[in-house]
């Protein structure tokens, strides 16, 4: 099998960093788009899809910032992560995700993460 390697996708959004970050960092937030449905508990977030569960560990998070998450059973150095970007002059908001992807699996991961922010998109209001 070949190695997850880093891949970066970045998505302007029109929200403050401050309502973006809800949908980011909260549970109630992340099951607007990320999840069918999100738990919050001892440092672990448990993401729900069709009735399939992925737990996920919260590595770091800073304020109106950034959140970085590691799934549970994937491999040590690999981890998924969304931050907020904010141009200092004209003020504009994006979203950079960082994740990790096999060669074979680079383009489907990266059309999931293009249909997630569709669903964040619309989540906003933006």
């Amino acid at each position: 099998m070949s190695e997850k390697k880093k891949f970066t996708l970045e998505y302007e959004i029109k929200s403050s960093p401050k309502i973006l970050f809800g949908f980011l960092s909260e549970p109630n937030g992340l099951s607007q788009w990320f999840a069918d449905d999100v738990i919050y508990r001892d440092q672990t977030y448990t993401f729900t899809w069709d009735g399939e569960q992925q737990k996920a560990k919260l590595l770091s998070i800073k304020d109106n910032k950034l959140v970085k998450f590691r799934w549970i059973d994937d491999e040590p150095h690999c981890y998924f992560e969304m931050e907020v970007l904010q141009d200092e002059l004209t003020n504009d908001v994006a979203l950079a995700i960082t994740d990790f992807a096999t060669d074979e699996t680079l383009q489907e991961r990266k059309l999931i993460w293009d249909n997630q922010i569709e669903c964040l998109i619309s989540a906003v209001g933006a």
